[in-house]
Formats: structure tokens, sequence, C-alpha cells
């Protein structure tokens, strides 16, 4: 890593480099969102689900405690709808190709055939192998992944998350770099994330798992 490090600092100190754009976008609630859940089991057997955005926040957290992931849901791409940045993604597309665009998700690499056809059904033409699935939801996973692409002589760059861990990560990471960049978090709109939010309430309040989903009369 120090190696990648000491790579992608000398290219950005070339003067003489040509400048070489990239656009990284994040998946879930930045291009599109869903109802793909994390399965997870604790080491004492209770099993449980996460949301993606879930994920990117306890995700580290719970694996440190000793939580195994199952994927087998998040390799899908459920009830999808194009989110905050795709109609950005799309003139981005219109004005610079797609060659150098990529999707980096916490998804695992399994998840990158069902998240190309929604892309490409949408008009979005992202080559499938621009499409990274870290199955890591930490934003080093992230800020790690940029360097490796800045040592590749990519020296400016756009990069577009929801989570503002995974922003002020790669932010860090250009500073430091010192190559030309932009970072954006995207935002779902509050009435589209609502009934999710009250549910995380809930949970911290009386301990009920915010997954749960209880008849209108109870």
């Amino acid at each position: 890593e120090l190696g990648i490090l000491d790579k992608a600092l000398q290219i950005a100190r070339d003067p003489n480099a040509p400048t070489k754009g990239i656009s990284v976008l994040d998946f879930d609630d930045t291009l599109a969102t869903t109802k793909s859940n994390i399965l997870y089991t604790t080491p004492d057997g209770k099993e449980g689900k996460l949301t993606a955005e879930e994920f990117a926040n306890k995700g580290a957290e719970m694996e440190a405690e000793g939580v195994t992931w199952d994927f087998s849901e998040f390799n899908k791409v459920v009830d999808g709808k194009t989110a905050p940045l795709f109609q950005k993604a799309l003139k981005l597309q219109g004005k610079f190709g797609s060659d150098n665009m990529f999707v980096l998700t916490a998804r695992p690499q399994g998840a990158a055939g069902a998240i190309h056809e929604f892309l490409k059904a949408n008009g979005l033409n992202i080559p499938i192998d621009n499409i990274t699935g870290l199955a890591d939801g930490s934003p080093l996973a992230k800020s790690g992944w940029v360097v490796d692409k800045a040592a590749e002589g990519y020296n400016d760059f756009y990069f577009a998350d929801d989570h503002i861990g995974n922003v002020n990560a790669v932010k860090k990471v250009l500073d430091v770099i010192d190559v030309k960049g932009k970072v954006q978090q995207a935002k779902v709109k509050f009435s589209k994330s609502i009934d999710q939010k009250f549910n995380e309430i809930i949970e911290n309040k009386t301990g009920i798992e915010s997954f749960k989903e209880f008849s209108p009369a109870k």
C-alpha cells in the first residue's frame, strides 16, 4: 500500500503528466435506491438484516464484533429506482463518455452483473469491468481504491457517495496526493427515507429491530 501511495504521489508531482479524468460513483442511494438488504448472523446465532445505508454506517463495527455476512440478496437489485446523482451521471456520460466512469460499491463483486443491467436499462452504459464491488462498508476501502487509481495515472477526480464518511475519507486522500478532485455527497430526499429513520429511532429507544414489520392495527 505504501508503494502504491508513493507511485501516486510521484505521478501527481509530475508537471508534464497529461490530464486524465475519472468519475467514481457509489451505487446505493447515489445512482439507485433499492430494497436489497444484507443478511447477517451474530456470533451467538442471532440473524438480522441491514439496509445499504446501515451497512455503510455499521458494517465495519459489526464485522469486528464477529458478525458473518450473507450477500445473496445484496447481489441483486431489488425494486431498483434511479437516485439523486443518476441524471448527473447521464450528463457526464454525454460529455466525456463512459470509459472512465466507475461504480464503486460496498456490495460484493457478485452484484456487478445486476448493477450493470440496471444502469444499462436506464441509459447509463458503464462497462461492467468498471463496476467494483468491495464487499466492505468501511471508508478506508473506498479511499484505498482511489489511491490505486491515482497510481494508474488518474489526476482529475469526481467522487460521489451518499455516506459522509466515504466522502471525507476520499477528500483526505486526494488532498494528500495533491491531485485535482471534487467530492460530493448524494442525498436522498427525506420523504423517501423517513420511514427508515423513524424505525431507527424506535430501535434506539425500545430495542425493536428497525427491519421488523407489523400490521397497521398492531
